[in-house]
């Protein structure tokens, strides 16, 4: 058992809303926390709020950069033991309407993205025979969204890789699962909304609990997900909406 004190994690899109809360929650326990994000002045901002031990503020679709991040955390640490895929990017738009630009920038961001940097970190994790990898989907991969057809498309890559993954790495001790959000009380959810048809009333109507998820709640489960208490669960893609899936 690795002490969480001598574990280092890597939260990407992690300058706020679900991000941060995740980095926040490992880094008051003690673990090695690094955040990247694209916003330098908000990243360092963070970094020194909740006592990160670094971050990198670049875009993680250029040429190189998932394998740099990866490559200078383990130089610094000395290991990667926890991966939190959670950085991606969202649009309300119907599919005739999609700017071929968009297409791209999202299946680069929510998919290739999280694809490399597991890629690269892989490697670490299995020379200790310890690790986690955990993706921050969406609910709208699960059941769909209309008019979000690319994001919701993007968002259920993640039951493919986390299922191979899974199954591939499960020998080395290395678990992977895949948290889909609700609706979730965050920046990008508030820009969303305004994007919608809806009003955020009608949102929340719409929800069973009638509440949007608290962003605590997603960095709580994910603290169990990346402990040897869930040693035992891997290959899944477990949705946290307050009822939204149910229909």
């Amino acid at each position: 058992m690795i002490n969480p004190e001598n574990k280092t994690i890597l939260v990407t899109g992690s300058s706020k809303g679900i991000g941060k809360s995740i980095a926040q929650a490992f880094s008051i326990d003690g673990y090695n926390v690094f955040i990247c994000a694209r916003n330098d002045e908000l990243l360092k901002k963070t970094a020194e709020e909740i006592n990160a031990s670094g971050y990198f503020a670049l875009d993680l679709t250029e040429e190189g950069a998932c394998k740099k991040i990866i490559d200078d955390i383990v130089k610094s640490a000395g290991r990667l033991d926890i991966l939190v895929n959670n950085a991606g990017d969202y649009i309300y738009s119907p599919v005739e309407k999609t700017e071929d630009k968009d297409i791209e920038r999202l299946i680069n961001l929510n998919i290739k993205v999280p694809y490399l940097l597991s890629k690269y970190s892989v490697k670490y994790m299995k020379e200790n025979k310890w690790g986690r990898i955990i993706n921050i989907g969406s609910i709208s991969g699960v059941v769909g969204e209309a008019n979000a057809s690319l994001y919701s498309m993007t968002k259920s890559a993640f039951t493919g890789l986390t299922k191979a993954l899974a199954l591939e790495l499960a020998e080395y001790n290395i678990t992977v699962n895949t948290v889909n959000p609700g609706w979730v009380q965050t920046e990008l959810a508030q820009d969303a909304v305004l994007q919608s048809d809806f009003s955020y009333e009608e949102e929340i109507d719409m929800i069973p609990q009638k509440r949007f998820i608290q962003p605590d709640e997603i960095a709580k489960f994910v603290k169990y997900l990346a402990s040897d208490d869930a040693k035992g669960m891997t290959a899944q893609c477990i949705s946290l909406c307050a009822g939204l899936s149910a229909g």
